[in-house]
């Protein structure tokens, strides 16, 4: 049922108490990808609790419930339908999972939910996620203005939270008149699934016609070729096979590509997907290609292969915007973390620290700050210790981002702006 839809993934981001967990849940329930045996079991339960109103929140506290005693209810993966799409729920806890999920490629998120509760408005953390979302390239959003039941279903309140929020994503170049606003009430279900008579003064979209009316990411099939290696592998009587996903561009049998940083070049010889082999690669795929003229020890994870014509860029140094997440001290120019970057891992030193912005609204801040600190959003100048790919987010937006780790914890993401090549 679901292969044959697109398949798009959804981050739903937002403060902390805002409701994002019943939110998820509602949209679960809602589109039917809460298995009907649990259901029914919740139902009995109710019954003999006499909540004789089976209500969705009693299945959202049962299954709190459960995880809390370390009982780990799948719904299905996180994944429900919608006429148009199959979707996967990037959740973002907090902070850190937020950007460990969205930073590993598979879950960059095509679009996210905003949850923004109706009494307590735009927080904080409410920011963060836009300033953040928008840093880690997600440029399709709806905002549910949520707890619409506990203002007792207020146009004028729904209002003002709109007003506060489409501020901020100004700030940060969204159009607020190009995103969806919505009330809603996770809880009692108010305009998910159908529209609401509780908010006769609404007349837009609800939740699951607005993701319906998301557009598929486009298939970056016209950019360069791009495929960073997971692995190389060396198989006798055939030679040396990379393996990765193709990231972007069209990679034929017969093409003359190059592995970089290294420089390696040969002739594609085979191409193949889940053991049948294949004309030609597209983005998305993954695959193991046969390279005629490469040698054993020539490909290693961390290279990307790109046509011969326009190979991938190797930086002797580059401009990153970064969001420092966490660090238990102040990071000052000469820091030398570990950059996780499509496939490669490679140590890299901050060597100035160029613009503090304001991680609420991305403006300058600061010019040549002596230091930055958790929740410094910068711009920095980083020179990799040895050769490294990477490419400016404008041009492959699928290789421009990073991930920067140290004493085992994501310290900051962030995007590449310029490259200066080797």
């Amino acid at each position: 049922m679901a292969a044959d839809k697109p398949h798009m993934n959804l981050a739903v981001i937002g403060h902390i108490d805002h409701g994002k967990s019943t939110f998820v849940g509602r949209l679960m329930f809602d589109a039917g990808a809460v298995p009907a045996h649990i259901i029914e079991k919740y139902k009995d339960e109710a019954k003999q609790k006499g909540k004789e109103s089976f209500a969705f929140a009693w299945v959202m506290d049962s299954l709190k419930e459960e995880r809390e005693r370390g009982i780990t209810i799948d719904i299905g993966h996180k994944r429900f339908d919608t006429d148009k799409y199959y979707f996967t729920v990037v959740d973002c806890p907090g902070h850190r999972d937020f950007v460990k999920n969205m930073i590993t490629g598979a879950s960059q998120a095509d679009a996210a939910v905003l949850v923004v509760a109706a009494p307590d408005g735009v927080m904080a953390q409410t920011k963060e996620h836009i300033f953040l979302s928008r840093t880690l390239g997600i440029n399709q959003l709806i905002v549910a203005v949520n707890k619409m039941d506990a203002v007792e279903y207020s146009e004028k309140r729904y209002k003002e939270v709109v007003e506060q929020v489409s501020g901020i994503l100004k700030m940060v170049g969204f159009k607020p008149s190009e995103i969806p606003f919505i009330p809603t009430s996770a809880f009692n279900g108010d305009n998910v699934s159908k529209l609401s008579e509780n908010t006769p003064w609404y007349k837009g979209q609800y939740v699951m016609e607005a993701l319906n009316n998301l557009k598929l990411p486009e298939k970056p099939s016209n950019l360069p070729l791009r495929i960073p290696v997971e692995d190389a592998y060396t198989i006798s009587g055939i030679g040396t096979v990379p393996v990765g996903r193709v990231e972007t561009g069209v990679m034929k049998k017969g093409d003359k590509v190059v592995f970089m940083p290294g420089g390696a070049t040969g002739e594609v010889k085979s191409i193949e997907m889940h053991h049948e082999e294949i004309p030609q690669a597209v983005p998305g795929d993954n695959i193991g290609w046969n390279v005629r003229g490469i040698g054993k020890g020539d490909v290693r994870r961390g290279d990307v292969c790109g046509h011969v014509d326009n190979p991938p860029k190797v930086a002797a140094e580059f401009v990153g915007q970064i969001v420092v997440l966490q660090h238990p001290s102040a990071i000052t120019a000469g820091y030398t973390p570990v950059f996780h970057a499509h496939t490669s891992q490679i140590a890299c030193q901050l060597i100035s620290l160029d613009k503090k912005l304001d991680p609420k609204t991305g403006q300058v801040k600061e010019e040549n700050p002596t230091f930055i600190k958790a929740g410094d959003a910068a711009i920095v100048t980083i020179k990799p210790t040895k050769p490294m790919v990477i490419e400016p987010v404008k041009e492959i937006p699928q290789l421009g981002r990073f991930a920067i780790r140290d004493m085992g914890m994501t310290i900051a993401a962030g995007m590449c702006m310029s490259v200066k090549q080797k």
